[in-house]
């Protein structure tokens, strides 16, 4: 069972089935409402469902067209100009089915590679600009996406050398798909307008015990070895943590403080 299937299969247990996902939160069969700090690893980053997100009501518009073939429309054009839009540069893509394929095919391009992340932040928590990167890999804020990845490189690097972007292991989306991520990074650009610092911090006071925050992310604060034990423990309490050690939570955006009622009453020990 790998760490997904073991997450899925706990809050089944203690709630049986998720009916219905809104904000950030997962509404369950026995009347639970779980906060969903885990978020697809990032994928929901925005949120579940099509509160506050353009990005469901496109897809349905397109999909209404029945545009969900292989032939070309204009939806691959903006979702690379939405890409580069994010990076502040002009960019070429590639879309990949998984972030190994992405990470092999911007190796062809260049070593200077980066994995995009939402208000990152250095070393001196200032906010980390990947416009300068020759390949940066994002992956789509779009959870019926799935695993895809899109490497988004520098025009400059293709000028110089046509022949990198033969044999990439690509994959072709459904231009139904590409309108609807675009859009969902044209909302995460929003979404990085609208919340700072000031939107993350407040949940401090009831986190501080068990996560380390830098901007909206948190980083567990116990060991590896009690991790799973740990997740089990953020269950009870109707939170739903990453289900690995090694992925970030993240906080969640615009919800009252009170969903971690539960957790600050109770003790990890």
């Amino acid at each position: 069972m790998n760490k997904t299937e073991f997450l899925r299969d706990e809050i089944f247990l203690r709630y049986g089935n998720v009916k219905r996902a809104r904000g950030n939160f997962l509404y369950t069969e026995k009347g639970v409402r779980l906060t969903d700090l885990y978020r697809e690893g990032g994928r929901a980053i925005l949120g579940w469902g099509s509160e506050g997100s353009g990005a469901f009501t496109v897809f349905k518009d397109v999909l209404q067209r029945g545009l969900t073939g292989s032939f070309a429309t204009a939806m691959t054009y903006r979702l690379q100009k939405a890409v580069s839009e994010l990076l502040f540069s002009e960019r070429k893509i590639f879309v990949f089915g998984s972030r190994q394929d992405a990470l092999l095919g911007a190796q062809k391009f260049s070593t200077d590679i980066s994995f995009y992340k939402p208000w990152a932040l250095a070393q001196d928590s200032s906010p980390v600009s990947f416009s300068s990167t020759d390949c940066v890999i994002v992956e789509a804020p779009f959870p019926w996406a799935g695993e895809t990845e899109v490497l988004a490189v520098k025009e400059e690097l293709l000028e110089k050398d046509q022949s990198s972007s033969e044999a990439l292991r690509t994959i072709r989306l459904a231009p139904v798909t590409e309108a609807a991520i675009a859009r969902s990074i044209y909302d995460l650009i929003a979404a990085i307008q609208s919340y700072s610092e000031k939107d993350f911090f407040i949940y401090d006071k009831y986190i501080a015990p068990y996560w380390l925050r830098k901007g909206p992310y948190l980083y567990p604060k116990v060991s590896k070895e009690r991790y799973r034990d740990f997740v089990l423990f953020c269950l009870d309490c109707q939170i739903v943590p990453p289900p690995s050690y090694e992925l970030n939570g993240i906080v969640p955006f615009k919800a009252d403080k009170g969903v971690f009622a539960k957790l600050s009453k109770s003790n990890f020990s």
